[in-house]
């Protein structure tokens, strides 16, 4: 599996490798699943994740092979969650958090932010830049399980990881996960004006389901 940290091309002064032209290609297929709130998301994003570990090793960015792994973990469990989760009509249902879920996710990211850049600060192999890639670690995290339960906040997540992500990936040497970024960026936009009207056409439903059992 050695060609896949070989050169797939080079592009303005970046040579651009195969795993991370392939794994973010996944990673594109599956948050555009993931807007269209298709099971299939899942599967495609476990192997997005698997494709990265090899990419994010190569460049020696050990936070990024520990969020890969994570998306891994969190993505069987997402997986398991949708599919035991959609509604009578097959859909997934979407909604927005509480407030109190809201700070409890924010809080867990806080936390979580703090523990592993202690974590990365204290083992220095472990990390290049520890504080950055706990942020990206924990937030990554944060928003898989935001998606999981199917939150419209999780896009939000996603946006405020990247915001972290592209330069850091740029400073790897990891050029296409980058320029990828910016076709993210559209996607996540898109994926949040999708989900945040689907809110709105699920409450009239719910609600007309719920006067017609009272009647």
């Amino acid at each position: 599996m050695s060609w896949l940290n070989s050169t797939a091309f080079t592009a303005f002064g970046q040579t651009v490798i195969w795993s991370d032209m392939v794994g973010n290609l996944l990673g594109l297929a599956a948050l555009a699943l993931g807007w269209r709130r298709s099971l299939a998301a899942w599967p495609v994003q476990l192997l997005s994740g698997a494709v990265l570990v090899s990419a994010y090793w190569s460049a020696h960015l050990s936070g990024g092979v520990g969020k890969q792994l994570l998306v891994i973990g969190v993505a069987l469990w997402g997986w398991d969650r949708w599919r035991r989760g959609r509604g009578d009509d097959g859909e997934l249902q979407v909604r927005f958090a509480t407030w109190r879920e809201r700070g409890l996710l924010a809080a867990g990211t806080a936390l979580g932010t703090l523990a592993v850049g202690g974590l990365f600060t204290a083992v220095p192999a472990l990390s290049w830049n520890p504080w950055p890639d706990a942020y990206i670690f924990t937030g990554t995290l944060a928003a898989m399980v935001a998606q999981a339960r199917g939150w419209v906040e999780f896009w939000f997540a996603w946006l405020a990881v990247d915001l972290v992500g592209v330069p850091l990936a740029f400073s790897g040497g990891l050029a296409f996960s980058g320029l990828v970024y910016v076709v993210y960026f559209v996607l996540v936009l898109l994926g949040l004006r999708a989900w945040w009207l689907r809110t709105r056409t699920v409450r009239p439903r719910q609600q007309s389901a719920l006067e017609g059992a009272v009647a």
